[in-house]
């Protein structure tokens, strides 16, 4: 077998990887809700106020985080290296309030509402982080630096790259929290919903 067809066959190997990798792995999606107290949506959401997740200055009604961790293995090919495997792990944590005690009916009609709302809101910052991890993954396997032996070069250019992608994430997270809490947005409609009814 001749060098130049080892080495196409080893490019067909590779650009082959990520779609494969992308099928093997799942998030896991946990909710970890904290504790609110009311009876009526305006002390529910009086509540969510005094003991919501920190953000920035004030709190929040509900928060979407994630932990990310690969296995990566970089290989030296000649004079140059390649990541072969770039397997994720993303757990993604949502952050939501949960009422300590039953509510009574109309007011538990109003809660289901504006949960769901907001349940949905995260659920779509899940799926930007779910993309995000799509995105590194396929840009990642099979990334190639040339005059990299040793397989440092790589690795300031992956970094290099992963801030990148990691910034068009928050950007789109960003955006998207403009519209939905902006004046007449998904959000203010779900809290002005909440608290001017039962």
């Amino acid at each position: 077998m001749t060098r130049h067809f080892l080495s196409l066959v080893l490019v067909a190997v590779f650009a082959s990887v990520p779609a494969v990798a992308l099928a093997e792995w799942q998030a896991t999606e946990e909710v970890r809700p904290y504790s609110i107290s009311g009876k009526s949506g305006v002390e529910l959401y009086e509540s969510i106020g005094a003991r919501g997740p920190e953000a920035g200055a004030g709190r929040a009604i509900a928060h979407t985080t994630f932990k990310l961790t690969w296995t990566r293995k970089y290989e030296p090919q000649g004079n140059t290296c390649v990541i072969v495997t770039n397997r994720p792990k993303l757990v993604i944590t949502y952050t939501l309030p949960k009422p300590a005690d039953e509510l009574p009916a109309a007011v538990k009609s109003s809660w289901e509402a504006f949960i769901s709302g907001v349940q949905a809101h995260e659920r779509v910052h899940g799926e930007t982080i779910k993309e995000m991890v799509n995105e590194i993954e396929t840009m990642s396997v099979g990334l190639t630096v040339a005059d990299d032996p040793y397989c440092k070069k790589i690795r300031i250019e992956l970094t290099r790259r992963l801030g990148e992608i990691s910034q068009r994430q928050r950007q789109r997270g960003r955006d998207f929290d403009k519209i939905e809490m902006g004046d007449g947005g998904n959000i203010q409609q779900l809290i002005l919903k909440l608290v001017n009814g039962p």
